[in-house]
């Protein structure tokens, strides 16, 4: 009984999965807030995300943070990148608007943009230093919270928040941003590997969608 609830759990979470969006972290220091951003973007249905250490040591996100994140990093994908020109040049082969979160003068507000592309990747960057000139540079929109009180600036953990809260918000009612059947089927398949409880019986169910 235990493993079926279990099953049917990963089988819900699967199917509310946002297709064609993901995340860019770029060189955050501090990987406890990293952590907490896993932990948003698990609860928001954001499945991949991309990593880039390019001029911060790197980490595992596998091995660091796991009460920050309550285990989130288990349940997302991971692509790590050493070079920024790198990963973003990945993603805009694979037709990823890529959108900055950043205080710039001319910058649009997060409320007043319509998500309306197939494919996001939001870029997020370092605690002290914001995103740096080369992914600003890249990034084909830049969007900023507006702010109504002293400080010019949130945590990037709360920031990443809002937007992935915004951006979930509007895309919320259309069945194209869902994974296909068979995409489901097969991350079903990674949950149930990944999952400490029953992975030898539920590995052995076949999976009908």
């Amino acid at each position: 009984m235990v493993l079926e609830r279990r099953l049917d759990k990963i089988t819900q979470v699967v199917a509310r999965r946002q297709k064609g969006l993901v995340i860019v972290i770029e060189d955050v220091h501090d990987p406890h807030n990293a952590e907490a951003i896993f932990r948003t973007c698990d609860a928001f249905g954001v499945q991949d995300v991309y990593l880039i250490f390019d001029k911060t040591k790197p980490w595992n996100p596998a091995k660091i943070g796991k009460q920050s994140s309550s285990s989130a990093h288990k349940w997302l994908t991971f692509h790590t990148f050493r070079s920024t020109n790198e990963c973003l040049a990945e993603l805009k082969k694979n037709g990823y608007l890529l959108v900055a979160s950043a205080l710039r003068d001319s910058t649009v507000s997060l409320f007043d943009y319509s998500f309306s592309d197939e494919k996001i990747a939001l870029l997020v960057g370092n605690e002290h230093r914001g995103l740096s000139e080369e992914a600003i540079s890249t990034a084909d929109v830049i969007l900023q919270i507006p702010m109504r009180g002293m400080v010019e600036s949130l945590n990037v953990s709360v920031s990443t928040a809002l937007f992935l809260f915004e951006i979930t918000r509007q895309r919320s009612n259309k069945k194209s941003f869902s994974f296909s059947s068979s995409e489901q089927k097969e991350l079903i398949e990674s949950f149930i590997m990944r999952s400490h409880k029953g992975v030898k019986r539920l590995g052995r169910k076949r999976i009908q969608l």
